[in-house]
């Protein structure tokens, strides 16, 4: 790579990785990872991550690798690792080895084994209320524990014994001797292994006990030869651990630490704890539900790879935190959608339309392009007869004259159909509408319209028999708050729960050619957004369930200030 290479914006990482090589630092290479731990779906902010190790390590002909940080295995599962290994390919990279911290759990004992020959820590006997006690706070110094001191031989044989699981859960924890009095509490002895007597998804019973995530992370990077390690800002004040652990302890590579901003989002949460509460309080029907930042729920909901990176890409690298404008998301994907997408008719919430002057037997069909400007999407033919629908939206009883859709005395174009013009409405007895009586035009066919008639309103419609029952959701943003879980006091997240996020429509129809199209499939309906067929619900053929991915607009600016 070179600085005259102008399809990758530079960052700050790519800056100190131009450094180390220009330097020849690392023999030239550059070995990333991406190391998410097992316990919950990955979400848009964790696809930043993604993005960046994976990117950069392709982008310099490096390698990287999908390690599961798999210390804490009262909240991992397997099915978690498999969700994460899809989200991965689904954006796009391959990994370069598929590891798991687990994998060096006996290495990281050793190496523990030597911090304690040392005399770099030492088994401690304090309950965890005692240790929060001797900690201290940002402004008073820690205070030493009263077992601080043990023999390097009391030591071994404590820690030996905690790993052959003579103890109880919390009864000892091994600890790195470095300074109670540091400003930086992370390094007021920290925690390196504790007792956990339980089932390990991946090692099963081998061990009960398990390295803290600071210990095992950097040792980990350390085994892998990672040259870059690259992670979150919030893991800045965790970086003089990173390297104390290496400076003290023999080890053939020292990898250089790198963070950079989380990603933020607004209208949405991005702590795992509060996605699963709105999954477990069943405010949203699992972690795939379309409105939820995970990559299953956006996938499902209509998402693809390339304008999730398209929006990593704007988003950028920096080490400023900021929350960005969910209006940035759906760009990406209206931009990505409005080129790939073919354009087919529904109609949302029917009303009927009887053209009273059309020949009750007859069926025509006008032909239509699946998108305009792409002619090799195809053709695709729309019957057109007496009775049709179109969507209740599209008709106004009393409208003013800058309403330019169906109204009482008025006329509208259909689609690549006629002009029609309203003749009278059907109500029931209780006011309600039951359809509508028009006329056709039949010198205004599109594309052979010589009638010189003139209409601005153009609305869509289907014909009435051969019309497709449809289900379609209607999502939008799952919170009313730009930052629901920030900036509020106590006032909880959920208090800005929009309830309204979600809006079914069980009676809508679309057109046939929809009938057998699979799970995933993307479509624009003209005139209402772009959809997609849900990958769970959607049977071709015999049960069609469509969600909104995006409208074909930014309409939520307009709501809020209503």
């Amino acid at each position: 790579m070179t600085d005259s290479d102008t399809t990758v914006p530079t960052n700050f990482i790519r800056q100190i990785i131009d450094t180390d090589l220009a330097n020849g630092k690392n023999d030239g290479k550059v070995k990333t990872r991406f190391p998410p731990e097992p316990n919950g779906f990955l979400h848009i902010g964790h696809a930043k991550a993604i993005c960046v190790s994976f990117g950069i390590a392709d982008d310099y002909q490096g390698s990287c690798n999908l390690r599961f940080d798999d210390t804490n295995p009262a909240k991992e599962e397997a099915r978690y690792a498999e969700s994460i290994k899809k989200d991965v390919e689904w954006l796009g990279f391959e990994w370069d080895e598929l590891l798991h911290t687990s994998d060096y759990f006996q290495q990281l004992f050793d190496y523990a084994v030597i911090l304690i020959e040392q005399g770099n820590a030492y088994v401690d006997s304090l309950t965890a209320d005692q240790i929060r006690e001797h900690r201290g706070s940002l402004t008073e110094s820690g205070k030493n524990s009263p077992y601080r001191d043990r023999s390097v031989e009391e030591n071994l044989d404590l820690f030996q014994r905690m790993k052959s699981g003579e103890f109880a859960d919390g009864e000892y924890l091994l600890r790195a001797k470095i300074d109670m009095s540091s400003p930086n509490i992370n390094m007021r002895d920290p925690a390196v292994f504790r007792i956990r007597h339980i089932e390990h998804h991946n090692t099963g019973s081998d061990w009960c006990i398990y390295p803290m995530y600071d210990y095992a992370h950097c040792m980990s990077d350390m085994l892998e030869g990672i040259t870059h390690s690259l992670c979150s800002l919030e893991f800045e004040d965790h970086r003089p651990l990173y390297d104390w652990f290496l400076d003290n302890l023999p080890v053939p590579c020292h990898p250089q630490q790198i963070e950079f901003s989380r990603l933020n989002l607004e209208h949405t949460v991005m702590s795992k704890r509060k996605l699963n509460q709105l999954v477990i309080d069943e405010t949203v029907d699992g972690w795939d539900d379309p409105r939820m930042p995970t990559l299953s729920g956006m996938r499902r909901r209509g998402y693809t790879p390339e304008s999730v990176r398209d929006f990593i890409s704007r988003v950028g690298v920096t080490k400023k935190n900021n929350t960005v404008e969910m209006s940035l998301l759906e760009s990406c994907i209206r931009e990505d959608l409005g080129q790939r997408c073919a354009r087919v008719m529904a109609v949302i919430d029917p009303i009927k339309v009887i053209l009273t002057n059309y020949p009750e037997d007859k069926v025509e069909m006008m032909d239509a392009p699946f998108h305009p400007q792409k002619p090799e999407l195809g053709q695709r033919e729309l019957p057109f007869s007496r009775e049709i629908y179109i969507d209740s939206s599209d008709f106004k009883e009393d409208a003013n004259r800058k309403y330019f859709r169906l109204k009482s005395g008025g006329s509208v174009r259909l689609r690549y159909g006629y002009i029609i013009d309203f003749q009278q409405v059907i109500k029931d007895n209780e006011d309600n509408i039951v359809e509508l009586h028009c006329t056709y035009d039949p010198e205004t066919k599109s594309g052979q319209d010589k009638s010189g008639r003139k209409v601005k309103g153009v609305i869509h419609w289907l014909s009435a028999e051969q019309a497709k029952p449809a289900v379609v959701r209607m999502y939008d943003r799952l919170f009313t708050e730009a930052t629901p879980d920030v900036g509020h006091g106590d006032i909880p997240f959920t208090d800005f729960i929009n309830f309204d996020s979600c809006e079914i429509f069980d009676k809508a129809l679309v057109e046939p050619s929809l009938a057998d199209c699979e799970p995933g499939s993307l479509f624009q309906f003209e005139r209402q957004g772009y959809f997609a067929a849900d990958s769970v619900d959607h049977k071709p053929t015999e049960k069609l369930v469509f969600n909104r991915t995006v409208a074909l607009r930014d309409t939520w600016a307009k709501v809020q200030v209503r």
